[in-house]
This record gives structure tokens, sequence and C-alpha cells, in this order.
């Protein structure tokens, strides 16, 4: 009796179709699966895309593209930069806003950097007026920085509008104290940290692994992060939640700009040598390592992960075009396709769950 009680119960009043829950419980799997391709689409194309030069490569030279050492290493090298700033650009974007000044302030970092260490150099010795030069070329970054985030945070300009007028003031500066040219560095310690290696691996690769997986820490795992997420998500919410909004943003700013300092410090080193304009190509670079990545534009998603695969997707269809003889005016239309597919796909992801797309 009771366990015919306790089976009618579970079963439901009469006329009702006992299988709905088992197609909802299946929808909802199935909602989820795709939910996660969506996530991971930047990982997905830059897997097509190492597949598909694989296969080129050794139907048309009889050689491997992935499988090579010095290929991997130079993707790498060729992604160094344009993570640096998408990695900055990534907090940005997830809280609503944009960044579009980070070139030239990258620009800006390079060329103090250069005449920083130069100065230092002959009185502090090289290891220490290399780091002495690189912390004067990231405070000199974080200065447009702060002035962004009281534009932003303080005086309610618009990201878009303040970031472009800070873009034309970090160029202006950059180039004056450049002098119109590039600022050679005399530092051998400098030229070992650009260009040489680590067990293998080149130094400036694992300095910025090492950098990226801090800024992973920082998003993902501790209040700052989280602050970033809600108030990309709905900024009235985080404000009734009591997130110090005005802080957050001056905070956020500041960060950004640090992260293309760090690129210009890398930059230098590399090529042993400051230039205003060593940032100017990679700003839509960083931008679309961060759409790609599944970073929505809208704000309140995206993660440093996706941004890496972004950054890789990029990296890997510049240096693979030129691997394969191919126009390097092809990589322009490459990855416009690749941001137009990954844009495409968000929207269709956030008509999918209703709405924004969190973590």
């Amino acid at each position: 009796m009771t366990s015919s009680a306790t089976r009618t119960a579970a079963e439901g009043p009469p006329g009702e179709v006992s299988h709905d829950r088992p197609q909802a419980d299946h929808a909802d799997r199935s909602k989820s699966i795709l939910h996660r391709i969506a996530d991971l689409r930047a990982w997905l194309f830059l897997a097509a895309l190492i597949l598909g030069f694989e296969i080129w490569a050794r139907s048309e030279f009889g050689g491997t593209f992935i499988f090579n050492s010095f290929n991997i290493q130079s993707i790498a090298i060729f992604a160094v930069a344009p993570l640096l700033l998408a990695t900055g650009q990534t907090f940005v974007i997830i809280s609503g806003g944009i960044d579009l000044s980070m070139g030239f302030i990258m620009g800006l970092a390079a060329v103090v950097a250069a005449h920083a260490i130069n100065w230092a150099t002959p009185g502090m010795g090289l290891p220490a007026a290399v780091l002495f030069g690189a912390m004067v070329a990231i405070l000199a970054a974080a200065i447009p920085g702060l002035i962004n985030g009281l534009l932003v945070s303080r005086l309610r300009v618009p990201p878009f509008i303040g970031t472009l007028g800070m873009f034309g003031v970090a160029r202006g500066v950059a180039f004056l104290l450049a002098g119109g040219t590039t600022v050679p560095v005399s530092n051998g310690f400098f030229a070992t940290i650009g260009n040489g290696r680590l067990m293998g691996i080149p130094i400036v690769v694992v300095l910025t692994a090492i950098f990226v997986l801090a800024m992973h820490y920082l998003l993902s795992q501790t209040r700052f992060g989280q602050h970033n997420y809600a108030i990309g998500a709905n900024i009235q919410a985080a404000r009734r939640s009591g997130i110090d909004i005005k802080w957050h943003l001056l905070r956020l700013y500041v960060l950004t700009a640090c992260c293309a300092g760090l690129a210009g410090v890398l930059y230098s080193a590399r090529f042993n040598a400051g230039a205003a304009q060593a940032g100017e190509p990679l700003l839509l670079d960083s931008v679309a390592a961060v759409v790609i990545g599944g970073a929505s534009l809208f704000g309140g998603s995206g993660t440093i992960l996706g941004t890496v695969a972004g950054a890789f997707v990029i990296a890997v269809i510049q240096y693979g075009l030129v691997f394969v003889n191919v126009e390097p005016f092809w990589q322009f239309i490459s990855v416009g396709i690749v941001i137009i597919i990954s844009v495409l796909i968000d929207q269709a992801q956030r008509r999918f769950t209703g709405g924004r797309v969190d973590e």
C-alpha cells in the first residue's frame, strides 16, 4: 500500500505525462553541451587552423608545420605582445568598456624603457639598469592609465571617447620622446632577455606566461575579478551590492596600462630598441584576441585562458600564411572572418541563453 502510494506520488497526478521531466533534462543537457562548445570556440578555431596548416604543409612541401620546434617558438614569440595587450583588454571588455589607447601606451613605454636603460647603464650596471628601466617604463605607462580611469570613473566620459583621446596624447608624447625615430638600447643583458632562451624556451615567452597566469588568477580567483564580472554584467546591481564602481574602474585602467607597459618593455628587449609606433598595429589584434577568445563586447563574460587561445589563433594565422607562402594581406581577411564568426556565435549564444553569458 505504501509503496503503491509512493509510486503514484512520484508519477504525478492522473493525466500528467510521465516523461516530461526526462525530456527537460535531455534539453538541459543539450543546451549545456552547446554552451560548452560555444565557450570553447577559440580552442576549436585554433585546433582547426593547426590541422589545416599541417595538412597544407605536408601536401605542398612534404614537411611539418606544428611538429617543428622553430615554428612553435616563432608562433609563441609572435603572440607575446598582442597577448599582453589582450590580457589587459580582457579586464576592460569584461567590465563593459574598451581601451583604445593601449597600443601607443605600449609605444610610450618602449621609448621610456630605452631612454631609462641607456641613462642608468653606466652608473648601475647591466642588470640593475634593466630593472630600473622596466620599472620607470611601467610607471610611465600607468600615468595615461590613471588619466583614463579618472575620465571614465570620475568624469563619466564614455570609455571609447576617453581612451581614444588618450590614444592621441600617448602617441604624440611617445614620438616627441623618441625624436620621431627609434631609440637604440646599449645593454647586453637587456638584449639577452629579449632574444635569449631559458631551457630552450625564449625568455620573453617565459615572462609572458608567468604574467598571464598571474592575471588569470587575479580575474578568476580574487574579489577584484569577481567585482569586474559583476560590473560588466549589471553595473546598477553591482552598485547596489556595495561595490565601489569608481575605485574599481580607476584601478582597472591603471592595470590595463601596466599590461601595455610590460608589452613595451619586452618589445624593446626583443628588438633592442624602443619605437613609438611599437603597439600601433597590435591594438586591433588585442581586441580581436579577446573577442575570438569568447568575451562579449556587451560585458560580463570572458576569460584570460580564452584570450590566450584567441591570441594564438591570430599568431598561427599570421605565421602560418607566411609559412605556406601566401600573400600576407590574406592575414587581415582571415583574422576578420574569424572575428565575425566569433561575434555571430556570441550573439547566437546570448539569444540561446536569453541574456548575458556569465563565466
